[in-house]
């Protein structure tokens, strides 16, 4: 380091650099484990609701019934995005990223919000529910504003995951289709400190407000190489187009050392447990729509990845055919990643204000000492 002790190499992306201490959740890669405040993500997963996760995950509990019923009808009640957001967002272009749209369009409702920047825990509590309900709502607009359509108002008598494809179709959605998008909502809410929930972090520890921080995560989110993943393994499989041509495709990619999208993790060493889940979906939608290539397909990349490489499949890989086969476009995965991810996000947050210190880590810095300075006509 500069301060002239001896150098210690920095972890390449942090890699097992303990930043921060929390309750919120917890990955063992070795073992293939997630839990949500104690609890294990397929206990979560077969028994709860994307409601009850949201307080788990803002309380460290599990809510009591009329908890649980209390904080459902806040959200409820503000599903509705501010009119002049909604206004701002058919100005854009027609053919902006989903996620930009995003991005901008939460980071416009701090206007709307008068205490939207207290870090006080009822203050950055309410921006919480705010932001969770009017997520999908966002996201749902977008898809008719694009295509030259008035969205369609949410209805605050469905939970947040029937809501939000009631929002996208226009149309309520069958149960089966409901609890399956439910579970995956579950499923994404939370990963411990992923580049995004570290991002949210950083920002609030600098006692920004949860707006600004929540848009800081939806920035991280967008890059490849954390929200999107989803999203290209759908497009590999619509690449590769049939089952036949799977093995030489991926032959081919590995001799090229291409990235197998949606398969290894940056943690886990075994099968990502939300991985079990969304294998079970995308076979049920497979069933369901009478449409087996893409499940079949999966499988088939799953097998040679675990053959040729020791790879296990991760959360993205199965929740493409199973959001593709809801008629979800490919482009709004990440989005919709991000309505789920906010519940962890702003859980992180509030864990954050809670007990605060600045995050300000140092670099190890490698350039050069002592150089001189000459004018600027003396330079070679």
């Amino acid at each position: 380091m500069s301060n002239g002790k001896e150098s210690t190499a920095a972890a390449a992306g942090l890699r097992g650099v303990v930043a921060a201490q929390s309750s919120i959740g917890d990955v063992n890669g070795e073992q293939g484990i997630l839990i949500y405040e104690g609890y294990n993500i397929h206990d979560l997963a077969e028994h709860s609701t994307f409601e009850e996760v949201i307080f788990l995950l803002w309380n460290g509990r599990l809510p009591k019934r009329d908890e649980l019923q209390e904080l459902t009808s806040k959200i409820r009640a503000n599903y509705q995005v501010p009119g002049e957001v909604i206004e701002m967002m058919k100005t854009f272009p027609k053919k902006a990223d989903p996620m930009d749209v995003l991005r901008t369009a939460v980071s416009s409702l701090d206007f709307y919000d008068p205490d939207g920047h207290g870090t006080d825990r009822e203050a950055a509590m309410d921006a919480a529910v705010k932001m969770t309900a009017q997520i999908g709502t966002i996201v749902a607009a977008w898809e008719h504003v694009r295509n030259g359509r008035e969205p369609v108002a949410p209805d605050s008598n469905l939970s947040i995951a029937e809501n939000f494809l009631y929002m996208l179709r226009g149309q309520k959605a069958e149960q089966d289709e409901v609890h399956i998008f439910d579970v995956c909502l579950i499923l994404h809410a939370d990963h411990e400190l992923n580049a995004s929930t570290f991002t949210t972090r950083v920002v609030a520890g600098t006692l920004a407000g949860m707006y600004g921080a929540v848009t800081a995560g939806i920035a991280a989110l967008a890059g490849p190489l954390h929200g999107g993943a989803n999203t290209n393994v759908m497009k590999m499989l619509l690449e590769i187009g049939d089952p036949s041509k799977i093995d030489a495709f991926i032959d081919k990619a590995l001799a090229e050392k291409r990235k197998i999208m949606g398969i290894g993790h940056a943690v886990y060493k075994t099968e990502d447990p939300r991985a079990t889940w969304l294998r079970r979906y995308s076979k049920q939608m497979a069933d369901k729509k009478g449409e087996q290539k893409w499940f079949d397909m999966s499988q088939r990349i799953e097998k040679l990845m675990h053959e040729k490489k020791g790879m296990f499949p991760n959360v993205d890989f199965y929740s493409a055919s199973t959001y593709y086969l809801m008629g979800i476009p490919l482009d709004l995965f990440t989005p919709i990643f991000a309505v789920s991810r906010i519940s962890g996000w702003t859980g992180h947050i509030l864990e954050q204000y809670g007990n605060n210190k600045l995050i300000r880590p140092r670099a190890e810095y490698i350039g050069p000492r002592d150089l001189i300075y000459t004018p600027v006509d003396e330079r070679k």
